[in-house]
């Protein structure tokens, strides 16, 4: 996802679910898997934000096979850059499951 429109549609009808490091704001679609990661300018330089959004990139590679359809928005929070990443995995997963987004 790129457009600033296909974001706020997601922001405004999806559901969210709020960890430490980590918000999700998941809409079901079916037939449709889209997913973007953000990082705002609060958390940093351009170097840092992207840091923060390689990281949510790596957990949703780990469990996007198990995942339901729909548009998934995932937004880094500040605690991303101090937490061990077997913490992120346990925060990644309790927002998914919560969302009830695994298949």
């Amino acid at each position: 996802m790129k457009l600033h429109k296909e974001f706020q549609y997601v922001y405004n009808k999806g559901k969210n679910q709020h960890s430490q490091s980590v918000v999700l704001f998941f809409l079901p679609q079916p037939g449709v898997r889209k997913v973007g990661f953000t990082a705002t300018k609060k958390l940093g330089n351009a170097v840092k934000r992207n840091r923060a959004k390689r990281r949510l990139r790596a957990l949703f590679c780990e469990c996007s096979n198990s995942l339901k359809d729909g548009t998934y928005i995932f937004v880094a929070k500040a605690a991303i850059f101090d937490a061990p990443f077997e913490k992120l995995t346990h925060d990644f997963n309790k927002i998914l499951t919560r969302a009830k987004t695994f298949t």
